[in-house]
């Protein structure tokens, strides 16, 4: 879309409708997290079959986001939106009316297919559609609401499952998807697409290059860090506040997860975080902190401590996603669609194999060795940082 063409675009709405469908297609990854106790109970499976209805999401989502950016670069970016969209609101709808484990688990995979055109694509339809002087805040807008879905998912599921049951989850986001779906296709204005010359093959061929690149390496390193720990934490979670000492109860846990939406909107001041620190320190502290929080939360005596200290753990992750996205926008110049591509990639990555080793560590160690594990990663990218250039 040509400038002239992009100042004439209603920057607000557009900025409204991909913030509103990235916190409600995202929240689709995150509703599982509470649900693993009931699905043991109704499918009577054991604690790992549980999480794969988590994890095979997340996988597919990441495998799937991989094919959407090439073919909008070819077909454009709109109807991929829109037939994604309208193919997750079916597949969800479909997931509430299932009765066994295995349905559920493919139509969760089905679910994630649909679900992954909208992360690589929302984030360069933003640049085709938008004047430049407003992308950043659109591109703040959409990022928060990925983070912001990983709270109010969780408190959504733990409160309709509650109080109706775990098939009205799927039901509710179904009419959330339909809705989305409806303003895609009306408000969102079809981009301009220059002539794409490289095939489809060529594009994930061009993928290799990315890894000649040292800082765009680094910067992959800490998106697979990010979901994987911030899911891995939520996991552990529940069962580090209910066990002994603590013995919290359902709806205290609920209040801890809701509490982190207060630590999540630090991602809207990631801007001007950067612009007072300097984007490769405040990367540098935000990893820094996260580990320690999370290692302090293992060794906290008392749960205000725990819950203080995942604030500053979820706040850290929350600048983190968009910072390192400018980091990557930034270093990778003319590959900047593919490199934004490959991200979306590894941060899901991240996000089916987090649950998976913080599952596996509280049956076979404890809750301590689990937040220490996660917090070991992220010193590990701490220390990685360090290898970005000087600004």
């Amino acid at each position: 879309m040509d400038n002239n063409n992009q100042k004439l675009v209603n920057s607000p709405l557009i900025t409204f409708i991909l913030t509103w469908a990235g916190l409600t297609i995202l929240m689709s990854m995150y509703i599982t997290i509470p649900l693993t106790t009931a699905w043991i109970a109704e499918f009577a499976i054991n604690e790992t079959k549980a999480i794969w209805l988590s994890s095979a999401f997340a996988l597919c989502y990441a495998f799937s986001s991989l094919i959407y950016g090439p073919l909008s670069d070819r077909f454009g970016r709109k109807i991929f939106l829109v037939y994604g969209i309208s193919f997750l609101t079916i597949i969800t709808i479909l997931c509430g009316f299932a009765d066994n484990y295995e349905f559920l688990l493919i139509l969760r995979i089905l679910q994630a297919a649909g679900a992954s055109a909208f992360v690589p694509i929302s984030l360069v339809y933003i640049a085709d559609v938008l004047p430049p002087e407003n992308r950043l805040k659109t591109l703040g807008f959409v990022s928060s609401s990925f983070l912001i879905a990983s709270v109010v998912a969780q408190v959504f599921s733990t409160v309709v499952e509650a109080a109706l049951s775990w098939h009205y989850i799927f039901f509710i986001l179904g009419f959330f998807y339909l809705i989305t779906a409806i303003l895609t296709i009306f408000y969102l204005p079809k981009e301009v697409r220059e002539k794409q010359e490289s095939s489809i093959l060529s594009n994930f061929i061009n993928i290799k290059n990315l890894f000649l690149n040292r800082a765009l390496c680094i910067s992959f390193l800490i998106s697979f860090m990010l979901l994987f720990s911030l899911i891995g934490m939520y996991t552990i979670l529940g069962t580090f506040l209910s066990a002994a000492p603590f013995d919290y109860t359902e709806n205290q846990i609920l209040v801890v997860r809701g509490i982190g939406l207060i630590a999540v909107i630090t991602s809207l001041f990631a801007n001007t975080i950067t612009i007072k620190f300097g984007v490769i320190r405040t990367v540098q502290a935000s990893l820094l902190i996260a580990a320690l929080s999370l290692f302090l939360m293992g060794i906290s005596p008392y749960p205000i401590l725990a819950i203080l200290f995942s604030l500053f753990f979820i706040a850290c992750i929350a600048v983190l996603v968009p910072v390192n996205i400018s980091l990557i926008n930034k270093n990778s110049a003319a590959q900047r669609g593919t490199a934004i591509l490959f991200n979306a990639f590894i941060l899901f990555v991240g996000a089916s194999f987090g649950p998976m080793l913080a599952t596996y560590l509280i049956l076979h160690t404890n809750t301590f060795i689990g937040f220490a594990v996660f917090s070991i990663v992220l010193f590990v990218g701490f220390i990685g940082s360090f290898f970005f250039e000087s600004e």
